[in-house]
């Protein structure tokens, strides 16, 4: 308990009263005797995540956290060993992350049973929407109620304070109108939306009212915990109020706890910004988050199947080295229910190409976000599509279209880290621009929500495009998981055969190793082996030691030896 009273003193520069103190540790000695049961510590090559919505399948008459578990059990339980459920909280807007009650479960998802129930099929990952708060909620109801209660809870500014240096991530406002009960009208800070209110961690009871929060979550089972839009959490007028060192303090206080209270539990923080930034909240290696998403990796490998050329994702992969610290790794992902970031591709592509990039995709279909620079400009923030349809052109048939996605996928399950992969993705989805035209708004196009009978229908039609890619990626993770050359502590070099040809190699610390090749051209690729015997993981092919092989367009080897 001692780290977690030094970050208090540190995060409040030493004028936290002892109440407060001894308050928040008897929160936690009470979290220590209520946590679910014992945790998995660390990981390993057989843990995979699927990211999906808690209402993603529906039926009637039935929640539809049941119709997932009923989902999951007859069709993705021997791929996936968790589930990242999407925010199941009472939600007002952006489809579950502007939280009404973090406490509850949207009725129309069920109750805290039916996540035990879930919890008794698959380890799950809960998301902790620690920045903000729907406006529709009781805290920010009674704080406009003027609740003394409630005071402070928010951040009200006056408008015509210099906000210039604030790093935003939308093109909407930082400050809302608000009128209080008394008639005092307030703008209000909110980052990402006038419906999602930012809270004020200045004020301690803040604090402890998010604690209440990430020790509920761990009572009810959660062995990942996502931390969103984490690096906005402290805001000092005057800052750029992203990554500033009472956040980064912030994440450390919430990982001391949650190795207090459940040992093994992994924090994962979310920041789409550039890699230097990410990677800052791994802090030490010992202390703050277990892993940060692996944001460069879905634009890189669509630059890298895009362009044919595997040159920027391996000179950026063999940066990543050997990570050599058994307690932090990547969450790797390549499509999720947010768009997909290009924050993160600064600083390794020249901005030209991003936008380069993002016309060829708009060409073919694909939507934009945009965000607002300080001097006024405005930049692409990230691309809104299907990762199916963003590695292919509209006029591709479905044999390369096919190809191109099961390439980038075993370029995701090859990487060091541990996978997940977005419900879309392992159903094979396309753009859903009818949602798009329903909702408003342009994530929508990856949020497709389906019938039961509908999409089981679909999936069980041979041959067809959602088939083959639910038949050929499962088997590829189910691979990847037997292989302990994949785990993702196994050490890990990239490079570049030729322009087309990224290899991949992977070395466990028993013995067991992996050369992956890719080609990531239209064209065949000649290479020469090295002097092995070799067993071809995906296909089972033997192919002998010393001879010149012939690789197919897009073709995938993970060769064993």
């Amino acid at each position: 308990m001692q780290k977690i009273k030094e970050l208090l003193s540190s995060i409040y520069d030493n004028t936290l009263n002892e109440r407060v103190i001894d308050e928040f540790i008897s929160r936690v000695e009470q979290g220590k005797r209520s946590a679910m049961n014992a945790r998995k510590q660390g990981w390993d090559e057989s843990d995979v995540v699927l990211i999906t919505y808690a209402d993603q399948f529906h039926q009637q008459n039935e929640k539809t956290l049941n119709t997932l578990n009923d989902f999951y059990n007859r069709w993705l339980n021997k791929s996936f060993s968790h589930i990242h459920l999407l925010p199941f909280y009472p939600w007002s807007s952006d489809d579950g992350f502007s939280v009404i009650d973090y406490h509850q479960v949207d009725p129309v998802c069920g109750n805290w049973n039916d996540i035990a129930k879930l919890n008794k099929s698959t380890k799950l990952m809960f998301d902790f929407v620690c920045n903000h708060i729907s406006a529709k909620s009781n805290w920010f109801q009674q704080y406009l109620a003027g609740n003394p209660e409630f005071k402070n809870f928010f951040i009200a500014v006056n408008p015509e304070s210099d906000l210039s240096a604030v790093t935003r991530p939308r093109a909407l406002p930082l400050l809302s109108p608000f009128t209080l009960a008394d008639g005092t009208k307030q703008h209000i800070w909110t980052t990402f939306s006038d419906d999602q209110i930012d809270l004020n961690f200045a004020n301690p009871q803040v604090l402890l009212a998010m604690v209440d929060v990430l020790l509920h979550y761990l009572k009810e089972g959660a062995d990942y915990i996502r931390l969103d839009a984490v690096g906005y959490m402290w805001k000092t007028i005057g800052t750029n109020c992203i990554h500033l060192e009472k956040t980064h303090q912030l994440v450390k206080l919430f990982r001391a706890v949650v190795d207090e209270v459940a040992p093994g539990t992994v924090l994962i923080t979310e920041t789409n910004v550039p890699h230097k930034d990410n990677i800052s909240y791994l802090g030490n290696g010992h202390d703050e988050a277990h892993m940060v998403y692996q944001f460069p990796l879905p634009p890189l490998v669509l630059h890298a199947i895009h362009t044919g050329s595997a040159k920027v994702l391996s000179q950026w992969g063999a940066s990543l080295g050997s990570n050599g610290n058994r307690d932090t790794t990547w969450f790797n992902f390549l499509a999720s229910h947010d768009g997909i970031g290009l924050n993160p591709l600064r600083g390794i592509l020249p901005e030209e190409e991003i936008l380069q990039l993002v016309n060829q995709l708009q060409e073919e279909g694909a939507l934009v976000n945009w965000k607002n620079n300080p001097d006024g400009t405005r930049s692409p923030y990230e691309i809104n599509v299907t990762y199916m349809d963003a590695l292919n052109r509209r006029d591709s048939h479905d044999e390369e279209r096919l190809a191109r996605f099961i390439l980038a996928h075993a370029i995701l399950l090859a990487f060091p880290g541990v996978p997940a992969i977005y419900i879309q993705s392992i159903l094979g989805s396309r753009n859903d621009y009818a949602g798009v035209e329903r909702l408003g708004y342009n994530r929508a196009i990856n949020r497709q929500k389906y019938d039961l009978n509908e999409i089981e229908s679909e999936l069980s039609s041979e041959n067809t495009l959602r088939e083959q890619v639910y038949k050929k990626l499962s088997h590829l993770i189910n691979v990847r998981k037997k292989q302990p050359a994949f785990h993702p502590d196994s050490a890990f070099n990239a490079d570049c055969i030729n322009d087309s040809l990224l290899m991949i190699k992977r070395h466990s610390d028993n013995g067991h190793n992996v050369l992956a090749l890719f080609n990531l051209s239209s064209k065949p690729q000649s290479l020469e082996l090295p002097d092995n015997n070799f067993e071809d993981l995906i296909t089972g092919l033997k192919i002998n030691a010393n001879q010149s092989y012939n690789m197919q367009p897009y073709q995938v080897l993970w060769l064993s030896y």
